[in-house]
């Protein structure tokens, strides 16, 4: 997988007339997320811009759009992915007027099977049979799921063409070999990453300082003699 920045003008040239796909990390905001949090969410996407701009010039226009959990293509698309994500539905409707076209990858009941899964999952189980099980049917749905995205790819996909994933990291998709694969890393990412890793942290410490406290002997309450009467 390439990454952006590297590729001189010579080293663009090995790439015309072949498949190419840029591979752009999908991140999510909520309702509530801490200013700071936002602040690196909006650099974010404005560097993705910017970057598959750059990718553009040097590889090829985006021809061909993809996101996850959107299930229809064209109009019907953009307004599922309207209430997804407004950072990557502004980004592809601006792709989209500029000549790309939004296909359909997802097929909607691996989606919602794997969605259900996973939500299962978050809750937690008070059996490890039960855990294991659950584990290994989330990670069979999002196996099909996976090899169904990467057959659209690949079906769509024609030959000179650039296209445009947006993908959660950690996804564990096979994208076929004679496509090659450049990855939208920009440096609000590892911004990004790193904020979510020192929240984590935080979280921890802050329930096992909370567990040892609970765990402190509790001290007796003072009981007093009784008057003299």
């Amino acid at each position: 997988m390439a990454e952006l920045g590297k590729l001189e003008k010579p080293e663009a040239e090995q790439f015309q007339g072949k498949r190419k796909l840029y591979l752009v990390p999908l991140l999510y905001t909520w309702s509530d997320s801490p200013l700071e949090y936002t602040i690196k969410y909006d650099l974010y996407w404005d560097q993705v811009r910017e970057h598959v701009a750059n990718l553009e010039g040097k590889l090829g226009k985006v021809k061909r759009i993809y996101h996850e959990s959107v299930t229809a293509p064209g109009e019907d698309g953009l307004r599922i992915l309207e209430r997804l994500n407004s950072a990557s539905h502004q980004l592809i409707k601006d792709e989209c007027s500029a000549g790309a076209e939004l296909e359909l990858v997802e097929d909607k009941d691996l989606v919602e099977e794997s969605m259900d899964w996973e939500r299962h999952l978050i809750i937690g189980f008070l059996s490890e049979k039960v855990a294991r099980t659950v584990s290994q049917f989330f990670a069979d749905a999002s196996h099909r799921r996976y090899e169904h995205i990467a057959k659209r790819i690949s079906e769509t996909l024609k030959d000179g063409e650039a296209g445009m994933l947006v993908v959660r990291e950690g996804h564990g998709i096979q994208f076929p070999k004679d496509i090659e694969v450049f990855m939208v890393a920009p440096p609000a990412l590892d911004e990004v990453h790193r904020w979510l890793r020192e929240r984590q942290a935080k979280a921890e410490a802050e329930e096992e300082a909370s567990e040892k406290e609970a765990a402190q002997p509790q001290p007796e309450p003072e009981t007093k003699p009784p008057s003299a009467q």
